[in-house]
């Protein structure tokens, strides 16, 4: 992974939240394309077509679920790993979301910046690894 800058989408109506993680993962290598209105969310990631979408959950105008619906419908982005950043953070939720609803990743908020990063790190390797595979 070294070496390569990883694009991720990033669906999330806190601004605070979206610029600290836009530092913090710029200086990771990651380059992120934040997005504050959950209305353009699914548009921007037809467009970018990036590495990861990180989504927030519970939005206003369009919740984080009706985006990765969407996503996974699509035959153009149903194999970008899509990480959930939430603040539910019952076990069912989780459960709910890794094991039903099939999301790559589940972060509950508040969560620690070092945590995301290897948490997308994790998600990226595993899809190459997918990559590889096929």
């Amino acid at each position: 992974m070294a070496g390569t800058k990883y694009r991720i989408v990033w669906i999330e109506d806190d601004p605070e939240l979206l610029r600290l993680s836009q530092i913090v993962l710029s200086h990771k290598g990651f380059d992120v394309v934040p997005i504050s209105d959950s209305r353009e969310g699914y548009e921007i990631v037809r467009r970018e077509k990036p590495d990861v979408v990180v989504l927030d959950l519970m939005m206003p105008e369009i919740d984080g679920w009706s985006i990765y619906n969407r996503i996974k419908a699509d035959a153009d982005l149903k194999h970008i790993p899509v990480v959930v950043v939430t603040a539910k953070a019952q076990a069912a939720d989780k459960a709910m979301a890794l094991h039903l609803a099939k999301v790559d990743g589940y972060l509950t908020k508040p969560y620690d910046q070092s945590q995301l990063v290897t948490l997308l790190n994790q998600v990226i390797k595993q899809r190459e690894g997918e990559q590889t595979e096929e």
